[in-house]
């Protein structure tokens, strides 16, 4: 028993199940942590959708209760999707931007947690538990590598061409190369296709990462104060990232993965899912300490890039990969059309260098994150329109 309409019943199989004005959901051991904090589940977030019955059976997996959401989107209001995916993200961000307008805080340090402690749990939590099997798979990696290439490549040239070069140009690169498929485009891609989006997301995820933590890292340190080759290679092998990666495989090869609900997995993935907000934490505090107009001029040939050329190019990919679940392909193109990614301005921070002019590598980063999140909405909205009602794919 407990307050007014809450009660806690056991179940059959030894779990309790919290009764909350006649909607029952499973509480798994998992979600209760030390001193009575819970953890977020997607079976808990599925509350609103539960009938009122005395008896629900308990997903298996994550995966399992996205399939239980509905797909159809005609009686829902775009608007109020938009504001729980990307509302929240932005407000995390407007308070570190006003922080950093009422406080000198140093963003150097939560920089360096963040590539040396949060993103190493982060990918590694997402590697060992994620589904990757199958050719469908196999093809997304496929066209997330050629994806990412083809932006780079573009955005390399089309910086070269107007101007840019060093630590600038790598950032540029970086930016228009990477779309937020992390806290932009996993809420966006579940509602727009459940758990096929969700799957898609994480794949996205890993592949991007790793592609950011190698060759993004390299060619930062090369156009930074890092020099020669040599250098740049040896901050790359410093990462802990790129061990995490290599951990990861090891234990899925060996069948060694930890239980998920389990002390170890269980503070790995809290670890990891702190670098999401501390993410846009450091956004916002860079935001605060910039040349807005500046960086807004600079930053127009990038951001047109990523909000105008990333959907068209992401389309061919995705016909041209021949990804076998046309779900799967859709759920690629809309997270490929999402706004800039926050991670390569945490790595601008840290392997940038000092500028050599007035704006710096993360400035311009910073301001491409932004412009780009403001500039998507309509985009992302009009592709949810088009490949939900199956105009495109």
């Amino acid at each position: 028993m407990g307050e007014k309409g809450r009660t806690l019943a056991p179940l059959g199989f030894g779990e309790p199940r919290l009764t909350t004005f006649g909607a029952d959901i499973s509480v798994r051991p998992s979600h209760v942590l030390s001193r009575g904090f819970t953890r977020y589940s997607p079976e808990i977030d599925s509350l609103v959708k539960c009938s009122p019955t005395p008896s629900v059976s308990r997903p298996d997996s994550r995966a399992q209760v996205l399939e239980g959401r509905s797909t159809d989107v005609s009686g829902e209001s775009l608007v109020g999707v938009f504001a729980g995916a990307v509302a929240p993200p932005l407000a995390i961000a407007a308070v570190g931007y006003l922080l950093g307008r009422w406080r000198d805080v140093d963003v150097e340090p939560l920089s360096t947690v963040t590539i040396y402690v949060l993103m190493p749990a982060l990918i590694f939590d997402s590697l060992v538990t994620m589904p990757l099997a199958g050719g469908t798979a196999l093809a997304l990696v496929g066209a997330m590598v050629v994806f990412t290439a083809s932006m780079a490549a573009i955005a390399a040239l089309v910086g070269r061409a107007a101007g840019e070069d060093g630590a600038v140009l790598a950032g540029a690169t970086l930016a228009a190369a990477f779309p937020n498929v992390g806290n932009f485009g996993i809420p966006v891609a579940a509602f727009a296709f459940g758990a096929v989006g969700r799957t898609t997301t994480v794949i996205f995820v890993v592949v991007q990462n790793v592609l950011m933590h190698t060759a993004g890292v390299y060619a930062l340190s090369r156009g930074g104060d890092a020099g020669s080759h040599r250098a740049a290679l040896r901050r790359v092998l410093s990462l802990p990232l790129v061990y995490a990666v290599v951990a990861a495989g090891i234990a899925v090869a060996l069948g060694i993965v930890p239980p998920e609900n389990g002390p170890i997995m269980s503070a790995v993935s809290m670890t990891g899912d702190a670098s999401i907000p501390v993410f846009l934490l450091i956004l916002g505090l860079q935001l605060a300490d910039m040349d807005a107009g500046m960086a807004a001029r600079r930053t127009a040939p990038t951001v047109g890039l990523k909000v105008l050329i990333a959907p068209v190019l992401a389309l061919g990919v995705a016909l041209a990969a021949g990804i076998g679940d046309a779900t799967a392909a859709r759920s690629f193109v809309l997270l490929a059309a999402g706004p800039a990614a926050v991670t390569p301005l945490v790595l601008a921070i840290e392997f940038g260098g000092d500028p050599d002019d007035a704006l710096s590598a993360a400035d311009y980063v910073g301001t491409t994150i932004l412009l780009t999140i403001l500039g998507s909405l309509p985009v992302v909205t009009g592709l949810i329109y088009l490949l939900r009602t199956g105009t495109l794919l």
